[in-house]
Parts: structure tokens; C-alpha cells; sequence
């Protein structure tokens, strides 16, 4: 295009967007301040809904919220979930080439020479009356068996960590795209007006074991308006940076800054029309409602001491998997809308023999009671947890078959587990199977599009319909592809 011309359709639109009565920004703005005139948080219940489009959702929802406890790093499906007597039958042996042979793994073992099969290093057990397998390195989710559904087909595209996290969470292996909390926040809005609608929480493992980053593209907004993006809360110190006055600002004084400082991006608005002006706007009154609402949601004080002790020691160390889980209960029940609860150290190419038992003590108390929390206050039917990483574990060994302080397992897209609960799935199901060795899904397969197509669905979403005009063409969560798995839906 002729840049002069290019130049003056842009003018255009703006002027259009940033100077017309019926502006975007105008309506926004005048949407936030013709409310309760940013009184102190209502009470839960009566907490105003922020709407998302006006046609969705597409058909009735099962679930409102969301709650994904992702363990990055990749647990060993083999060793906690998917029971294969062969492993141990075959220890040591060379696994067979017609599973093996030719696949892609990492470079970690991709030019190993000799691949020989690892039996697990946990003993199994069936649970309840649905007769789950499960590792006794897991017994209080293996108790909670009955209300979970193991979906035991997974399969995916990639080999290395950041691409299949990604891949999981925002439907590409590239970085870029709106993660999964950003498109139901634009699509379905939230229950609250005084929280976020998408909040992220991360932990790791005390000994870190490993050193995985938590990117902020795993919880960005892509193409969408920044305003759909996930709040990531700290580990320590205020939830949130800056959310407490200085010293010597009343609320008052904060009042009125804002109120001039939205004048001043009124202004700015209507010289470039840029929408992100009007997200700045909506960003900073989220954050001062958030002063009042965030200590109250921080403060443990009014939990009974068998909620406390049912999530185990570390529920009250700031920035622990077991806070953050508690956490996740508080949020889901204050009008949240997905909750990303990311904990890192399940990567053990080395040490499988030592971490992996400390990194399931770490988090199988909290993941259990926070299911059961949710059941017992009436949450879980409207809320859907999920539990897993971004693939599974190699069923063969990473390193020599001497060596037993360093067994380990390298990633294995080809089959893994992730367990489901609430939010209208089927409850104390195991869907899906593997080949004996636990190596490829061969019954029921479900890919990461399906299982992101499942989620959606149960938010009362067609995941092919929700999508949003980039670089001239629709794009999804779950790209071209994704069906949904009807087969565990209540």
C-alpha cells in the first residue's frame, strides 16, 4: 500500500474510534465511572458480573470457572497414574524398536544408543469404587478417586518444555498467542467487578531440582487487548506490586489521582484512538478496588484450623504450592474466572529416583484438598479442576541402568495423564488407554486440541465459534482442529 494512503486510512480510523461519541473508549469509561462510584468492595454477594461479547455463552454452561493446577516439568505418568505390569517384566531390556524406533525425543536421548525399559519406582493400588490405579506416592488424590476422571489418552506435538506448555495453554507451540484464561475473560467477562477475572500463581519445588522459567506469554493476551491478560500474584510482599499507597497517601488523595489521570488519558485517547489507552484506564481501577478487595482475600484468619491442616504444613508460607492452592478456592469462590496454578520441578532426568517422591509429597495434599474444599462448600459442580503437565515421561530409561542414583525419565509426548474434576465431567472414570508399556495412547486418543475443546465446552462455548479477526484471518484457542470429548461429559 502507498504509505501516504496507509497514513490517512489510519488517521481515519482513529478519528473514528477516538473521537466519535459512540467511541469504544468513551463507553468503556463511562461504564466504569457510572457505577458505585468506586465505593469499597460489596459483599461476595453482591458483587457485580463485568459481561463479555453479548451473544456468548453459546449454549448453557456446566461450569463458571476454572481452576488448572499445571505441573510444569511433566510427571511421570508411569510411575503415579498408568499402571504397566510389562515395565517391570521388561526392566532392563531394550524397549522394542517398533515403539521406539524413529520417534522424536529431546536431545537428551534422542542419540541415546541404548534405551532399556525402567519398571516404576512406586508401587500401585486400585482406589474406591471406580478401581482408579494410582501410585502410593499419591495417596490423597488416589482417595479422592471417585470424583476425579483420568483421561489416560493424551497425546501432543512437542518434546521440550516452554513450546508444550505453551502449546497446552494457548493452542500453538509459539509464543504469541492469547492464552486460554485470556479467551475466556474476553469471551465470558467475570463474576466481579473487584478482581481480576484471570489470576495466575506460580510455585517450585524448595530444591530446584530444575530450572524452568514461568514465561509471561504461558498467561499473555496475544492479539487480544492487554485487559484479558492474567494477573500473575507474587510469591511474597503484596500480591500485587504497588497495590499498597506510599506512605502519607490516603485513599482519598489516590481518588482523586486517578480521576485526573483519567482525564488525562481521555485526552490522549481521543488525539491517537488507541484502544490500549482505555485498557490503561481500566487497568488502574481494577487496581484500586483491588486495595480493598486483595487484603481480605489474603487473610486467613476467619479458615478453620481442619481447612488449614487439611492442606497440609505449607498452607501458610506466602508463594508455596499449598498457599496458592488455598488461594484457588478463595478466588474461585470471590467470582474469578480461571485460575492458573503453575508449580515447576516434575523435570526429572536425573534424580527420578529422589525427587520425584518430594515433589509429589509437595503437592498431594493440597491438589486433593483443594477438590474436596470445593465439594464440601458447594464449588466443585460449577468449577472444573484440572491437574497434569505438558506430556508424559519416556517408559525407558534416560542415562544407564547401573547408575540407579541417576535414573531418570526423558519427556515423551506420545502418551501422558491428566486428571479432571467438577465442572459437569464424569465422575471416578479412567478414559482412554495406552500400549502395554505405556509408551503410545491407542484407545481414545485425545490431542491437546480436543482436550482444550472439552474445556470450553463445559463453559458453555463452541470453541469453533469464539475466535477474533488477526492479520486478516479468525483465529481460535484450538486453531483448525479439536473435538470434544463427549465420552466424559456428565
Amino acid at each position: 500500500m502507498n504509505p501516504f494512503r496507509e497514513s490517512h486510512a489510519l488517521h481515519t480510523r482513529r478519528q473514528f474510534f477516538g473521537r466519535s461519541a459512540l467511541g469504544l473508549g468513551t463507553a468503556a469509561l463511562g461504564g466504569l465511572l457510572g457505577r458505585d462510584g468506586f465505593a469499597a468492595p460489596p459483599p461476595v454477594s453482591s458483587r457485580r458480573a463485568v459481561p463479555g461479547l453479548p451473544e456468548l455463552p453459546h449454549f448453557a454452561p456446566k461450569a463458571k470457572r476454572v481452576i488448572y493446577l499445571f505441573q510444569n516439568g511433566a510427571p511421570s505418568h508411569v510411575d503415579l497414574f498408568d499402571y504397566k505390569p510389562k515395565l517391570r517384566e521388561w526392566h532392563g531390556k531394550q524397549i522394542p524398536d517398533e515403539l521406539a524406533g524413529g520417534k522424536r525425543f529431546s536431545t537428551m536421548t534422542g542419540n541415546q544408543p541404548a534405551r532399556p525399559v525402567l519398571g516404576e519406582i512406586t508401587n500401585f493400588a486400585q482406589h474406591g469404587k471406580s478401581g482408579a490405579w494410582v501410585s502410593d506416592f499419591l495417596p490423597q488424590i488416589a482417595s479422592i478417586s471417585d470424583d476425579l476422571c483420568y483421561v489416560k489418552s493424551l497425546h501432543t506435538e512437542s518434546v521440550n518444555h516452554a513450546p508444550g506448555i505453551t502449546y497446552f495453554l494457548t493452542g500453538s507451540e509459539q509464543a504469541g498467542r492469547p492464552s486460554m484464561g485470556a479467551w475466556l475473560s474476553y469471551g465470558l467477562g467475570s463474576e466481579t467487578e473487584e478482581l481480576p477475572a484471570y489470576v495466575v500463581m506460580t510455585s517450585r519445588d524448595k530444591e530446584a531440582s530444575c530450572g524452568q522459567i514461568f514465561y509471561d506469554f504461558y498467561w499473555g493476551s496475544g492479539f487480544l487487548p492487554t485487559k484479558y491478560q492474567g494477573v500473575a500474584f507474587r510469591g511474597a510482599g503484596d500480591p500485587v506490586l504497588y497495590l499498597s499507597n506510599p506512605a502519607g497517601l490516603s485513599r482519598k488523595v489516590r481518588r482523586d489521582m486517578l480521576d485526573d489521570l483519567a482525564h488525562l488519558n481521555e485526552i490522549k485517547r481521543d488525539d491517537f484512538g488507541d484502544p490500549e489507552i482505555t485498557t490503561r484506564i481500566a487497568q488502574y481501577e481494577m487496581a484500586y478496588k483491588m486495595q480493598a478487595s486483595v487484603p481480605e482475600l489474603t487473610d486467613f484468619s476467619q479458615e478453620s484450623e481442619a481447612t488449614l491442616a487439611m492442606y497440609g504444613p505449607e498452607v501458610r508460607r506466602q508463594g508455596s504450592y499449598a498457599y496458592n492452592c488455598l488461594m484457588a478456592r478463595r478466588l474461585a469462590e470471590r467470582g474469578v474466572r480461571f485460575i492458573q496454578v503453575m508449580h515447576a520441578g516434575w523435570d526429572q532426568h536425573r534424580n527420578l529416583n529422589t525427587q520425584l517422591k518430594i515433589q509429589c509429597q509437595d503437592t498431594d495434599a493440597p491438589s486433593a484438598a483443594l477438590i474436596r474444599d470445593l465439594k464440601q462448600r458447594g464449588l466443585l459442580d460449577d468449577t472444573l479442576v484440572i491437574w497434569g503437565g505438558e506430556f508424559g515421561r519416556t517408559p525407558f530409561l534416560q542415562g544407564k541402568i547401573e547408575d540407579t542414583k541417576g535414573w531418570g525419565r526423558d519427556h515423551h509426548p506420545y502418551a501422558f495423564t491428566k486428571f479432571m474434576a467438577g465442572g459437569g465431567v464424569k465422575p471416578g472414570i479412567s478414559y482412554g488407554a495406552t500400549d502395554e508399556f505405556g509408551f503410545n495412547a491407542v484407545d481414545k486418543r485425545v490431542h491437546v486440541h480436543d482436550f482444550q475443546a472439552t474445556i470450553l465446552h463445559q463453559l458453555g462455548l463452541n470453541h469453533e465459534k469464539l475466535t477474533y479477526k488477526f492479520q486478516g484471518r479468525q483465529f481460535r484457542l484450538t486453531d483448525v482442529h479439536g473435538h470434544v470429548v463427549k465420552d466424559i461429559l456428565a
